[in-house]
């Protein structure tokens, strides 16, 4: 199987695009500050935009669609016709895996940090109660989540280019085999023909 320019497109596209929202959400991430309520009598927190669960769940689902897309593509290395042993194979099963937990810790970033942006807390406490907090996305999560999503996609590229060089190897093995028993069998007849001749 030759390698599709058109797939490799698709994959760095989604990959990229995702990466982009990832840090984007990283950039808008929901802050918060503690108010008293208009009777004073207790603090509650007014958060800013939630811009930053948009940005992460659409960069979740680009990337699912993109591993899926790879996914596809390699019939996910266990229910194609098999790839020819050496090491193509071991380099493809090497990223192939490299790949998927590249792709399953960014969703995990990803969606955890979408969920957690998204929660507001209400009421803190009585007024004037000293140390409120309202709860925020830490920093850092939607960059892990970029950053293994930037890892995913060379995960996949490699993945892809190898598993095709791969399977490409094994049909030329195939069809070389085919070729020689061809002409093994083309030199019997050459042999039998001569045999025929010197009885004649």
């Amino acid at each position: 199987m030759a390698v599709s320019i058109s797939v490799l497109v698709v994959i760095v596209s989604l990959h990229l695009m995702a990466f982009v929202l990832a840090i984007g959400a990283e950039r808008r991430r929901s802050t918060a500050k503690v108010v008293p309520d208009q009777y004073d009598e207790y603090d509650y927190c007014v958060y800013a935009s939630d811009a930053s669960t948009a940005y992460g769940l659409s960069a979740f689902g680009l990337l699912l669609i993109s591993q899926t897309v790879v996914s596809g593509v390699t019939k996910c290395l266990c229910f194609g016709k098999g790839l020819v042993r050496g090491r193509s194979k071991t380099i493809a099963i090497f990223f192939f895996i490299f790949s998927w937990i590249s792709f399953l810790g960014a969703e995990a970033c990803l969606l955890a940090g979408s969920a957690k942006n998204a929660y507001h807390t209400k009421y803190r406490g009585i007024y004037h109660v000293t140390d409120l907090s309202c709860e925020t996305l830490r920093k850092g999560v939607f960059a892990g989540g970029a950053a293994l999503t930037f890892l995913s996609m060379v995960a996949s590229i490699v993945y892809y280019a190898v598993h095709c060089k791969a399977d490409t190897g094994g049909w030329e093995k195939h069809q070389n085999e085919e070729l020689g028993m061809t002409s093994s069998g083309f030199t019997g007849n050459q042999g039998q023909n001569a045999g025929q001749f010197e009885k004649l």
